[in-house]
């Protein structure tokens, strides 16, 4: 577990199954940034804050948003299917699929918050912003229902180890844990 200089905790790369799941609270949060953006733009245009807010979205959905994709699709999702997990097989194939569609979503909205970052537009299409909410949020919500508990249900030590190593690399941090 690592400490912020906040003061709250954050799960190391030893548990990589509550890494994966804090990743999908922060990315619950980037959501409601984007639901507050669309309500907040209107009235206010591009200022500062909604600069800074869609800054902050672009970043996250470009760097860990990518990280924690790849971590299921190249490490997980695999690992699942290695365990023999009850269907599995179809379970990797819709997500990887609402992966793809997550990314489509994100290319269309990516453009206009480079644009309000930048100060030169102050609208996000409202349906286009809504839609790329509401598959984040039910694809979160699924996998938190159903895929962390199924890994953690299925995967042994050393898969887990496995698994944390290979998103610590992906970061390019030092994988601090060991069986």
């Amino acid at each position: 577990m690592t400490v912020s200089l906040l003061g709250a905790t954050a799960p190391g790369f030893d548990r990589p199954l509550d890494v994966l799941e804090a990743c999908h609270g922060r990315m619950a949060r980037q959501c409601d940034t984007l639901d507050r953006l669309l309500a907040y733009l209107p009235a206010h245009g591009a200022d500062a804050q909604a600069q800074q807010a869609a800054r902050a979205v672009l970043t996250y959905f470009d760097t860990a948003a990518v990280h924690h994709h790849d971590d299921e699709e190249r490490n997980l999702f695999p690992l699942l299917e290695q365990a023999g997990a009850p269907g599995a097989c179809d379970l990797v194939e819709t997500l990887t699929l609402e992966h793809d569609e997550l990314a489509l979503w994100w290319r269309r909205l990516r453009g206009p918050l480079q644009q309000i970052e930048a100060g030169s537009a102050a609208v996000l299409d409202e349906t286009l912003t809504q839609r790329f909410v509401a598959l984040n949020r039910g694809h979160l919500e699924f996998e938190n229902a159903h895929v962390l508990p199924l890994a953690r249900q299925v995967l042994d030590a050393a898969a887990i180890e496995r698994l944390g190593r290979a998103m610590a690399a992906r970061r390019g941090v030092a994988f601090a844990g060991s069986l």
